[in-house]
C-alpha cells in the first residue's frame, strides 16, 4: 500500500525532501548485507510506499508541496531533479506569493479555505495514482504559519474527504529558545487542531536534533540541512519496508496502519516519539562495533529515563517495583523522572535480528496498568541494513516523553494570552479568544491524561 506524503510550508518542504533522499540513498546503497532476493523484496516495497514509475525511469515522490511562498518550493523541486536518483511530479506542487506571516491565523482561516480546492484537488489526483492508499503522512512545522495554520486546515480536509485512510501527523517542535515571538500560540493552537483529525502525531524536537547533530554526529557549524538529514535518518528507520510478525513472509503491506494499531490503543493518546541507536559520523562507523545486547540495553534505559540519545542517559533511573504500589490512578509512587509507556515498537535492522532477546521491554512495570505488556509491545525486524549501519534499532514509543515540553508551550502562551499580548494578530483574521480558549482546554485535557498514566 501506498503513503501519500503531504509537505508544507518552509520547514515540511525542506524535511520531505530529505526524507525521499534518505529513502532514494538507501534503497540503491551497497550496505544491504542480506541475500540479493531479500534485497529486491525490500526494494520493491519501498517504491510501492513512497515513489511511483510513469514513462520517465526515475522514480517519482508521491507526494505535494504546499507552501505560501515560491522560493523553497523552488529550489526543492530543482534539487530533487538534480540527484538523477528520483523527482517530484512536476505538478504536484502549489505555492502563492505572499506567505502567512508566522501567523497560524493567517494560514488557517485565510490561506486554507481560499485555496483549499486547488490543493485538495492535487491531493486526490495523487491519492488516485495509488493502486491502493494507506493514508497521508504531513510533514509541518509548529511554529511558523503556512506549515502549522495551513497543515492544521490541511489535515481536517482529509479527514473530511478521506474518512477512512490513516493520517499521521509529523510535527517539528519549535526551538525553546524560539525562533518566532508567537510560536508559542501557533503550537497550541496546531496540537489543538491536529489532536482533533489525525490519528497521531509523530514529534520532533528541534532542541533534540540539534545536540545529536552536536554531541553525536560531532557536527561543528550546524545548518538546517544538518538538523534535516538527522530527523530524515529516523524517519526512514521507522518507514523503510520491515516484517511485523515472526517469520513473515513478506514486508508490511499496510505501514501507516500497522503503525497506529501498535502505537495508537486509545483516541486521548495520539503522541508518538522517536529514538534511534546508534547515530554516528560516517567516518567513526569502520571502528565502530555494535551488540545486539549492548543497543537493546541502551534503548530500553533511553526509554524509562526519558532521554532522547545514548550519550547522557541517567542509568539511575529504575521501573518501580510491581506490587508495591497503590492504584495507579495516584500514581505517586513512580520514581521521580519515570517514563511511563502505553506502547513501544522496536524496529531491528541488520544482521542476526532473529536471535535479539526483546524480554526487557515486555516488562508489565514499563507499561500503564490498563494494558496488557503483551498487547503494548511489539517488534518489527529485516535483516537488511539500514543506511550503512549494520546493526540498528529505532523505538517508537506512545508514552509520557512530551509532557515538560508541552506543559512549558501551554503555560507560556497562556501567559501571553492572560495579559492579551498579540491576540489582535490573531482577531484580525476571525480567531477570536474563545478559539483561544478551547485550544488551552484540550490540550490541558491532553497533559491530564499522560500525567495519571
Amino acid at each position: 500500500m501506498s503513503i501519500v506524503t503531504v509537505q508544507l510550508g518552509q520547514c515540511g518542504n525542506q524535511i520531505g525532501r530529505e526524507v525521499f533522499n534518505a529513502f532514494c540513498g538507501d534503497v540503491h546503497g551497497t550496505h544491504g548485507l542480506c541475500s540479493k532476493k531479500e534485497n529486491e523484496s525490500y526494494h520493491e516495497a519501498c517504491k510501492e510506499r513512497f515513489f511511483r514509475e510513469e514513462e520517465s525511469e526515475v522514480p517519482i515522490a508521491r507526494a505535494v508541496l504546499v507552501d505560501m511562498e515560491p522560493k523553497v518550493i523552488s529550489q526543492t523541486l530543482s534539487i530533487a531533479a538534480k540527484s538523477g536518483c528520483w523527482k517530484y511530479d512536476d505538478q504536484s506542487h502549489f505555492c502563492q506569493k505572499q506567505g502567512s506571516g508566522n501567523n497560524w491565523a493567517n494560514g488557517y482561516s485565510v490561506h486554507g479555505p481560499r485555496h483549499k480546492e486547488v490543493i485538495m484537488n492535487l491531493i486526490q489526483k495523487e491519492a488516485e495514482k495509488c493502486d491502493r492508499l494507506s493514508g497521508f503522512f504531513t510533514i509541518m512545522s509548529m511554529a511558523g504559519g503556512t506549515g502549522s495554520g495551513l497543515g492544521a486546515f490541511v489535515t481536517q480536509c482529509l479527514r473530511d474527504a478521506f474518512p477512512s485512510s490513516f493520517i499521521l501527523n509529523h510535527v517539528i517542535w519549535p526551538y525553546g529558545t524560539g525562533e518566532v515571538i508567537v510560536q508559542n500560540y501557533n503550537s497550541v493552537l496546531t496540537l489543538s487542531h491536529l489532536y482533533q483529525s489525525s490519528d497521531a502525531l509523530l514529534v520532533h524536537e528541534n532542541d533534540v536534533i540539534h545536540k545529536i547533530c552536536a554531541q553525536l554526529m560531532n557536527i561543528k557549524q550546524i545548518s538546517f540541512k544538518d538538523v534535516n538529514q538527522v530527523i530524515a535518518h529516523q524517519l526512514g528507520s521507522v518507514f523503510q519496508p520491515t516484517y511485523t510478525a515472526e517469520g513473515g513472509l513478506h514486508y508490511s503491506r499496510n505501514p501507516l496502519g500497522d503503525l497506529m494499531e501498535t502505537l495508537v490503543p486509545h483516541p486521548e493518546f495520539k503522541m508518538l516519539g522517536l529514538r534511534n541507536i546508534p547515530q554516528m559520523p560516517e567516518n567513526s562507523l569502520t571502528y565502530s562495533t555494535f551488540s545486539w545486547s549492548g543497543l537493546i540495553k541502551h534503548l530500553r534505559q533511553m526509554l524509562i529515563a526519558n532521554a532522547r540519545m545514548e550519550e547522557g542517559i541517567d542509568w539511575q533511573v529504575r521501573p518501580p517495583r510491581l506490587g508495591s504500589s497503590i492504584p495507579s490512578s495516584h500514581s505517586t509512587n513512580k520514581p521521580l523522572h519515570f517514563n511511563t509507556s502505553i506502547a513501544n515498537l522496536v524496529i531491528l535492522r541488520g544482521k542476526d535480528t532473529h536471535s535479539v532477546d526483546l524480554g526487557s521491554f515486555q516488562d508489565p512495570s514499563l507499561y500503564t496498568s490498563w494494558l496488557n505488556p503483551q498487547d503494548a509491545f511489539n517488534a518489527w525486524k529485516t535483516p537488511r541494513a539500514f543506511n550503512k549501519y549494520e546493526k540498528s534499532a529505532a523505538l517508537v514509543s506512545n508514552s509520557q516523553f512530551l509532557l515538560k515540553p508541552l506543559d512549558n508551550v501551554v503555560g507560556k502562551a497562556w501567559n501571553m494570552f492572560a495579559s492579551k499580548a498579540y491576540i489582535h494578530q490573531y482577531t484580525k483574521f476571525g480567531i477570536e479568544e474563545e478559539d483561544f480558549l478551547d485550544s488551552f482546554t484540550a490540550l490541558e485535557q491532553v497533559i491530564s491524561s499522560y500525567t495519571i498514566l
